[in-house]
């Protein structure tokens, strides 16, 4: 089985030597064509406006000066010697839940492989709070990694579909189980914006992060997570609303 990885921290992210080491538990042939730089929040973006410039750093380890949308299309196009089977996009530092998988780089990457007919899983770490820069563990992505994946090797994925995977802000040892969920809601309070000045003068600003709230019940990613259980979601690509299709086909006629 050949199996390319991906994600949205770069090359050298931590999240990205667990993940290997995961999909090593499944096949040797296994391929790496990353960004070389951190891409978080890139969503599904393609660089368009510059050019994009491959980079070999050891055998079948690339990276690509572009989006992981971008790396994607280099790996199938340009580094692998044909499709892979598998496509694993991660595992990404921190969580990608309810409706941040649209702005997720991750997930996006998922998202590109499935439109290519790949079967695509995207994998993130939660972790505790903010802050924590490279204190973020990897245990429960290290050891429910393969655990969550094999089970979906061989399950149908509907055109157009990738599966999206979270683990818990947790020890390994500590992670409930697994759960089959929807895509939850959550709203930041529309975030927070930091302004300030640089030392040559001019005004800049940062965009953060306020409280969460988030979806009531227990089926969705986030309560998921919440409860430590691993989230398991199913995404699709139409982001079409059914209900308002007969509403407004009748507004014109």
């Amino acid at each position: 089985m050949r199996i390319l990885l991906t994600n949205d921290d770069g090359i050298n992210a931590p999240g990205l030597n667990v993940l290997e080491r995961i999909a090593r538990q499944f096949s040797d042939d296994v391929w790496i064509c990353a960004p070389s730089e951190e891409q978080s929040g890139a969503g599904h973006s393609l660089t368009l406006n510059r050019p994009v410039r491959l980079t070999e750093h050891a055998p079948r380890r690339f990276s690509v000066s572009g989006t992981p949308t971008d790396s994607v299309t280099m790996g199938l196009r340009k580094v692998l010697p044909g499709p892979p089977d598998l496509i694993l996009s991660g595992v990404n530092r921190g969580a990608n839940l309810g409706d941040d998988v649209t702005y997720s780089g991750t997930v996006s990457a998922a998202l590109e492989g499935s439109l290519a007919g790949i079967r695509s899983i995207a994998l993130s770490q939660v972790y505790a709070r903010e802050g924590m820069g490279h204190d973020v563990s990897f245990s429960a992505a290290e050891q429910w990694g393969a655990k969550v994946i094999a089970p979906l090797l061989d399950a149908p994925f509907a055109p157009r579909t990738l599966v999206n995977v979270n683990f818990p802000a947790r020890p390994g040892g500590e992670v409930r189980g697994v759960r089959v969920v929807r895509q939850g809601f959550h709203d930041y309070g529309r975030g927070t914006l930091v302004e300030s000045v640089d030392p040559r003068g001019f005004p800049y600003f940062w965009f953060g992060l306020d409280g969460i709230e988030h979806t009531p019940a227990h089926e969705t990613d986030l309560e998921a997570i919440q409860d430590g259980y691993i989230a398991v979601t199913p995404l699709q690509l139409d982001l079409t609303h059914g209900p308002s299709l007969a509403e407004l086909k009748a507004r014109f006629g």
